[in-house]
C-alpha cells in the first residue's frame, strides 16, 4: 500500500461517514414511520388506492409471500419487455428480440438485484427495455431489500407481536422518500460531471485513424444513462447501461465521478448501519456491526493493492513491464482504466464486491491471480461486508445471531441479542439462510466443470478456467453481478444454471431472515443483566469478524485452492 492508496482509503471512509451519518437518521424514520404530515398527506392516496395503510401491519408469512409474488411479476414483466422489444418504440438502432435464455436470466437478474449482464447492453437492449424493465427493477429490487431489513429490524425491536411491518408501505415509501429523490439528484451530478443522458439516434464519427485513402467510422452508442446510472449505484444494482460498465467513459468519465460512484454504492448501506442502532434503542449496536464491516473492508483493500502493483512477475522477468508510465511501473495495468490507476481500480473492485453491486471500472479477469481472489472472497464471505442495500445488514446481522450463539455455548449462558433468546428454531433458520448460498455456488460449480456445455464455455484452460466459472456462480449467487469475463456465459446452459442461482440466492436467504423476524418479534424483550454478553463492544466485534471469515469462508478454501491459490503459484514456476 502506497501512502496515495492509504490516502484514497482514508478519503472514501471519512466521507462516507460523514453522509451516511445522517443518512441513518432518516432511514430510522422510514423504517419506524416517523415521516412528516406533509408526506403522510401526500401518500395517502395512493395507499387508499392499493388498498392498504401504514397501520395494516402483516404477519412473517403474508409479509414473505407479499415479497415473493411481487418479484414473480417482475420477472414476468422484464421477460415480456425483452420478447417483445423489436415492436416497442424508443429503440434507436431497431434492435431485435432477445432470446428466451438470455431474457429470462436477464429478468431474474435485474429482479433479484444481480444484474449479471451476459450481453452487450448497447446493442440487445433498446432505451424503453432499459429505462421501464431494467431501470425500474433496479428501484424496485433495491426496495426489496431494504424493506425486508426494516422487517428485521422490527423484529428485534418488538416486544411480543404477531406482525413485521406492511410490505407494500414499506417498498413505497423506500422509492418515493428514498431511492427517487437521491437518484434524481445523483444523476445530476453524473452529467455535470459528463455522464449522457439524451434518447439521440446512435452517432457515426470519424475517428482520427482517418487518412484520405481510408475513412473510419465508429459508432458511439448514446442514450438516457446518467438516470440508470445513479440508482445503479445507489440501489447496489451494477447493471450498466454499456457493456463496459463504470469503465465506459460515457458512464464514469472523471476521476470525481469514480470517487462518487464508489461512495454511492456504500452510501445506503453504511448508513442502514446507524439506522438499526436507531431502531433498536441503542447506537452502539449500529456502530460495533458497522466497525466489523469497515475493518474486513480494510484488509480486503490492504491485500488486493499490493497485489496489483506487484504485478506479474514472468513478464517482469522478460523486461516489458519497465517504466511505460508512473502508472504502470511495476504494476499490474492489464484491463485497467489509465485514467483510474491501480489504486482506484483496486479499490472499486473491493467496493463493489464488498457491496453486491457488481459494477466494474476494471476487468477482474486481468487481476493477477491473488488480486482477482480477493473480489471473490468478499462474494463468498456472503455479501455482508456492507453488502447491498438492505441484504448486506440483515446478512451481517444473521451472522451476529450465529456468533452470540457461540458465545453463549462458550460461557454457558442461553444466548441472547439485543433481549432476544436465541434458540433453536432461531439457529436452525440461521443455518439454512448462510448454507444456501454455498450450496449454490459449489453445487453449480461441479454442474459446470462437469458437463460439455459448462466446459464449452470455458476460453482459459487450466486454474484460470476454474476460477472463472467458480466467480461466475459465486457472483450469482450471492447476487452481485461481477464477472471473470472471460468464461462465454451467454448461452443456454449458463443462462439457466445462474439464473437459478440467482433466484435461490436471493429468496433462499430472505425467506429465512424474514422468518426469523417474525420468531423475534413474538419474543419478549428481556432486560440486560450483570451476565448478559455486551454486543456492543469491541470483543463481540472481533467475535462477530471472526465468525464471518471461519464461517462464511471455510465452505470454499478447497475451491479456492484449486482456482487462483493454484494459478499465482504457476506464475513463480520458471517459464
Amino acid at each position: 500500500m502506497t501512502n496515495s492508496a492509504w490516502g484514497l482509503l482514508a478519503l472514501f471512509l471519512t466521507t462516507l461517514l460523514m453522509a451516511s451519518w445522517p443518512l441513518g437518521i432518516w432511514l430510522a424514520r422510514l423504517a419506524s414511520g416517523q415521516l412528516p404530515a406533509w408526506m403522510l398527506r401526500l401518500e395517502a392516496p395512493l395507499f387508499r388506492l392499493a388498498g392498504t395503510a401504514p397501520d395494516q401491519s402483516m404477519p412473517w408469512k403474508q409479509y414473505t409471500w407479499a415479497v415473493l409474488a411481487f418479484n414473480a411479476l417482475g420477472v414476468l414483466v422484464v421477460f415480456l419487455l425483452q420478447r417483445s422489444q423489436a415492436v416497442l418504440p424508443l429503440n434507436p438502432e431497431g434492435l431485435g428480440t432477445v432470446s428466451v435464455d438470455s431474457a429470462f436470466n436477464t429478468a431474474v437478474s435485474f429482479v433479484t438485484n444481480t444484474n449479471w449482464q451476459g450481453y452487450a447492453g448497447e446493442s440487445t437492449m433498446g432505451y424503453l427495455t432499459q429505462m421501464l424493465g431494467l431501470a425500474v427493477q433496479n428501484f424496485l429490487s433495491a426496495a426489496t431489500g431494504i424493506a425486508v431489513v426494516f422487517a428485521l429490524f422490527r423484529g428485534f425491536a418488538a416486544k411480543s407481536t404477531a406482525v413485521i411491518g406492511n410490505f407494500w408501505v414499506d417498498i413505497t415509501r423506500i422509492t418515493v422518500w428514498l431511492l427517487v429523490p437521491l437518484s434524481l439528484v445523483f444523476a445530476i451530478v453524473l452529467v455535470g460531471q459528463g455522464v449522457i443522458q439524451n434518447f439521440d439516434a446512435y452517432q457515426q464519427v470519424t475517428t482520427l485513424e482517418s487518412t484520405s485513402a481510408s475513412v473510419q467510422i465508429q459508432t458511439l452508442p448514446m442514450g438516457p444513462v446518467a438516470s440508470q446510472e445513479a440508482i445503479k449505484m445507489l440501489g447496489t444494482n451494477g447493471g450498466g447501461f454499456f457493456n463496459a460498465n463504470s469503465a465506459h467513459p460515457y458512464e464514469n468519465p472523471t476521476a470525481l465521478s469514480n470517487l462518487l460512484q464508489m461512495l454511492a454504492i456504500f452510501l445506503i448501506p453504511a448508513g442502514l448501519c446507524f439506522a438499526f442502532g436507531r431502531v433498536v434503542g441503542d447506537q452502539r449496536q449500529g456502530w460495533a456491526v458497522l466497525a466489523a464491516m469497515t475493518v474486513m473492508f480494510v484488509l480486503a483493500v490492504a491485500a488486493i493493492i499490493p497485489a496489483e502493483q506487484a504485478g506479474n512477475p514472468q513478464i517482469t522477468a522478460l523486461g516489458v513491464d519497465q517504466a511505460a508510465s508512473s502508472l504502470q511501473s511495476g504494476g499490474n495495468m492489464e484491463g485497467k482504466e489509465t485514467r483510474f490507476g491501480i489504486t482506484a481500480s483496486s479499490l472499486f473492485a473491493v467496493i463493489t464486491t464488498a457491496a453486491s453491486c457488481g459494477a466494474v471500472n476494471a476487468m477482474h479477469d486481468s487481476f493477477t491471480p491473488l488480486g482477482g481472489m480477493v473480489p471473490m472472497v468478499m462474494m463468498q464471505l456472503g455479501e455482508v461486508v456492507f453488502g447491498g442495500v438492505g441484504t448486506g445488514l440483515y446478512g451481517m446481522l444473521i451472522f451476529a445471531i450465529l456468533a452470540v450463539f457461540i458465545a453463549g455455548l462458550m460461557i454457558g449462558r442461553t444466548p441472547e441479542y439485543l433481549g432476544k433468546k436465541i434458540e433453536a428454531h432461531e439457529m436452525k433458520l440461521t443455518s439454512m439462510a448462510i448454507l444456501v448460498t454455498p450450496i449454490l455456488v459449489l453445487a453449480g460449480t461441479a454442474i459446470a466443470v462437469m458437463a460439455g456445455a459448462g466446459k464449452a464455455g470455458i476460453a482459459n484452460p487450466g486454474a484460470h478456467g476454474f476460477s472463472e466459472i467458480l466467480y461466475a456462480l459465486t457472483s450469482a449467487a450471492n447476487n452481485n453481478g461481477s464477472a471473470f469475463a472471460g468464461l462465454s456465459a451467454n448461452t443456454p446452459f449458463y443462462n439457466y444454471l445462474l439464473a437459478i442461482a440467482m433466484w435461490f440466492g436471493r429468496f433462499g436467504v430472505i425467506v429465512p431472515v424474514l422468518a426469523i423476524a417474525g420468531a423475534l418479534a413474538a419474543k419478549k424483550r428481556l432486560p440486560a443483566t450483570a451476565g448478559t454478553f455486551p454486543t456492543h463492544g469491541p470483543l463481540f466485534v472481533v467475535l462477530l469478524i471472526g465468525t464471518v471469515l471461519l464461517v462464511g469462508l471455510l465452505n470454499y478454501v478447497p475451491s479456492l485452492a484449486l482456482g487462483p491459490v493454484v494459478e499465482h503459484l504457476m506464475l513463480w514456476t520458471k517459464p
